[in-house]
C-alpha cells in the first residue's frame, strides 16, 4: 500500500471529528471533550529499484593503425668541411680487438706496343708494433718510330716499428732503373749506333726516420729523417746525395706553437773524367704559429746557405675563416729552394744530356687566394701568385739535330701564376677533380724565352665505384705546348696536348679480378719535348690476384 491512500484516509477522519465538535458548540453543549486516538502499525518502505547487471565480455578488436612519428634520415655523405688548421700526422690507435690482416696482390697484363706489365704488393706484420711492405713494378714499351722504346723497373721495401716508449722507427730501401733511347733527331735519315742512343739511369736509395707518435710531457713533437741517394747512368755519370731533415715543434701555450727545422742537403756529382761538382744547401726554418678559432698565422724567417752564399728568406702565411661560413681566405709571403740534381733533372726531362753544372733554384712567392666548400659535396680553391726565381732551370733543345735537351740556367725570372681546383665527391664512391695552372713568364736576362716550360696545364681525375665489385677511373691531361729554339734566333711552340685515359677493374671471384686500361684514347700524338712524339692509343689488360 502506498502513502497517498493512507494520507487521504487520515484527512477524512480529522474532517469528520472537527465537524462534529463544531456542531456541538453550536448547539450549546459544554460537556467534557472526547478524544479520538488513531493507532496504526504500518511502516512505510521504498519500493525496491531495479539493478543493472554487469556481464564480463571481450572488447571489440581495434584494427586502426596509429600514426607513428616520421623520421627523416639525412644523406649519409662522408664529407669534411675545410677547417683552417694545420694537418699533422697522428699515430693510429689500433683496436686490440681488430686482427691485422696481411693484404697482398699480384697484377699482370699485356698490351699493344709490346707492353708487358707486372705489379705486386706484399704486406707482413701484426699492424700494431711492426709492419713491412714491399712494392714492385715493371713496364716496357716499343713504339712504331725507330728507337722509340723504354723500360722502367722499380721496387722498394718500407718498414715501421713501434716501441713501448712512444717512438716509431721508419725505414725504406729502394731501387729504380730506367732505360730509353734518343729517338727525336731530325732528319731521321741520320744513322746512329743504337748503343750510343741508349740511356740508362739507376738509383739506389735508403731512408731512416724516428718520430714520437704523441706529444711528450714537454709538449714537443719531432720527426728527424736521414736519406741517401746513389744515382748513376751508363755514361760514367755518378751522383751521391745525403739529406738530413730534422723538424721540431713545441706547444708554448694554448694556440701558440714554436717550430724549428734543420735541413742539410749535400750532393756530389762527377761527370765522366771531369772533377767532382759539389752542390750543398743548408737552412734553418724557425717560426711561430698562432691558432685561433677563425684565424691561423705562421711567422718566421729562413736563414740559408746555398753553396756558401747566405740568403734570408721570408716565411709568413695567414689563413682566415669567414665566421659561420665554409669559406677561407689565405695569403702569404714565403721563400723556398728547389734542389737541382742530375737525378731530379733526368726525371723532369728524360732526354737531357749530362749537365755541366748544378745550381739550386731560389724562389720567393707572394700569394693570395681563397678556398671553401658549397653544400656537402662541392669544394673549390683559387690562388694568384707572384713568383721570383733565382737560377731557374730551362730546357733548351739542341738546334743541330734536336736529339738532346740541355738544362740551362737563367739568372732570374718572374712568373705570374693563376691556379685553381674544383672537386665533387660522394663518400668514397665517387670523386671528380679538375685543376688548372696558368703561367706567364717574364723578366729573363740571359735567355729569350722560358724554354721547355708549359704556360698552361689542365688536369682532371675521375674515380667511380659503379657497383660493389666494379671500379672505374679516368684521367685527363691538357696543356699548351712549350717554346723551343729553331736555329740561332728563331723560336717555335709545340702543339697542344689532349690526353684522355680510362680504365676499369671488376671482381670475378673473391680473389681474382680483371682490369683494362686505355691510354691516349683519342690517339693524339703530341710532343711534350720538341721532336719527341709520344705513343698513340695504348690498350692494356690483365688480371689481379689478391691473397
Amino acid at each position: 500500500m502506498t502513502m497517498k491512500p493512507i494520507f487521504n484516509f487520515l484527512i477524512i477522519i480529522i474532517s469528520v471529528c472537527t465537524g462534529s465538535l463544531h456542531a456541538q458548540k453550536k448547539n450549546g453543549d459544554d460537556t467534557t471533550r472526547k478524544t479520538v486516538v488513531i493507532t496504526s502499525a504500518y511502516k512505510p518502505v521504498l519500493k525496491p529499484s531495479s539493478k543493472i547487471n554487469f556481464s564480463a565480455g571481450l572488447p571489440i578488436t581495434d584494427t586502426f593503425k596509429p600514426a607513428l612519428m616520421s623520421y627523416k634520415v639525412p644523406s649519409q655523405n662522408l664529407f669534411f668541411s675545410y677547417q683552417p688548421v694545420a694537418l699533422k700526422p697522428l699515430a693510429l690507435s689500433v683496436d686490440s680487438v681488430v686482427e691485422w690482416v696481411n693484404n697482398s696482390y699480384v697484377k699482370a697484363g699485356f698490351g699493344n706496343y709490346s707492353t708487358p706489365y707486372m705489379e705486386t704488393g706484399l704486406s707482413y706484420g701484426d699492424g700494431k708494433t711492426s709492419l713491412v711492405n714491399f712494392f714492385g713494378k715493371h713496364i716496357s714499351q716499343k713504339g712504331s718510330i725507330s728507337n722509340q722504346q723504354y723500360a722502367h723497373t722499380t721496387f722498394n721495401i718500407m718498414g715501421l716499428y713501434s716501441t713501448n716508449a712512444n717512438l716509431e722507427w721508419r725505414t725504406k730501401i729502394g731501387f729504380d732503373t730506367r732505360t730509353q733511347y734518343y729517338y727525336g733527331f731530325q732528319p731521321d735519315t741520320i744513322k746512329y749506333e743504337k748503343d750510343s742512343l741508349r740511356q740508362k739511369y739507376n738509383t739506389i736509395s735508403g731512408m731512416v726516420g724516428l718520430r714520437n707518435k704523441e706529444l711528450n710531457s714537454y709538449g714537443i713533437s719531432y720527426d728527424p729523417t736521414m736519406t741517401v741517394n746513389l744515382f748513376s747512368d751508363n755514361r760514367s755519370g755518378r751522383e751521391a746525395s745525403f739529406i738530413v731533415n730534422a723538424p721540431l715543434s713545441k706547444i708554448i701555450t694554448d694556440g701558440i706553437t714554436a717550430n724549428i727545422g734543420l735541413t742539410a742537403d749535400l750532393t756530389t756529382y762527377k761527370k765522366m773524367s771531369e772533377k767532382k761538382i759539389s752542390n750543398n744547401l743548408f737552412y734553418l726554418s724557425p717560426s711561430v704559429t698562432l691558432k685561433k678559432a677563425n684565424f691561423t698565422l705562421n711567422a718566421g724567417f729562413i736563414p740559408s746557405w746555398d753553396n756558401g752564399v747566405s740568403h734570408l728568406l721570408p716565411n709568413f702565411s695567414a689563413i682566415i675563416k669567414v665566421k659561420d661560413k665554409k669559406f677561407v681566405v689565405q695569403a702569404g709571403w714565403i721563400g723556398y729552394y728547389k734542389k737541382n740534381t742530375y737525378q731530379s733533372l733526368s726525371i723532369f726531362s728524360p732526354f737531357i744530356h749530362q749537365p755541366d753544372s748544378l745550381f739550386n733554384t731560389r724562389v720567393t712567392e707572394q700569394y693570395a687566394g681563397f678556398k671553401g666548400s658549397a653544400g656537402s659535396h662541392f669544394t673549390y680553391n683559387a690562388k694568384l701568385s707572384l713568383l721570383k726565381y733565382s737560377n731557374p732551370v730551362l730546357f733548351l733543345n739542341d738546334t743541330l739535330d734536336g736529339k738532346t735537351i740541355s738544362p740551362t740556367y737563367e739568372s732570374s725570372m718572374k712568373n705570374i701564376r693563376i691556379s685553381g681546383e674544383i672537386g665533387y665527391s660522394v663518400q668514397e664512391k665517387f670523386s671528380l677533380l679538375a685543376g688548372v695552372a696558368i703561367n706567364s713568364y717574364s723578366g729573363l736576362e740571359i735567355n729569350d724565352k722560358a724554354w721547355g716550360l708549359l704556360p698552361l696545364e689542365i688536369t682532371g681525375s675521375l674515380r667511380w665505384q659503379v657497383l660493389k665489385d666494379v671500379q672505374f677511373k679516368s684521367d685527363l691531361f691538357i696543356w699548351n705546348g712549350a717554346l723551343y729554339k729553331t736555329g740561332t734566333v728563331g723560336k717555335g711552340r709545340s702543339g697542344g696536348a689532349f690526353d684522355l685515359n680510362a680504365g676499369t677493374e671488376f671482381v670475378v671471384s673473391p680473389r681474382l679480378g680483371v682490369w683494362v686500361q686505355l691510354n691516349n684514347i683519342l690517339n693524339n700524338k703530341y710532343e711534350r719535348w720538341h721532336q719527341y712524339q709520344v705513343l698513340g692509343l695504348n690498350v692494356l689488360g690483365g688480371v689481379v690476384y689478391s691473397f
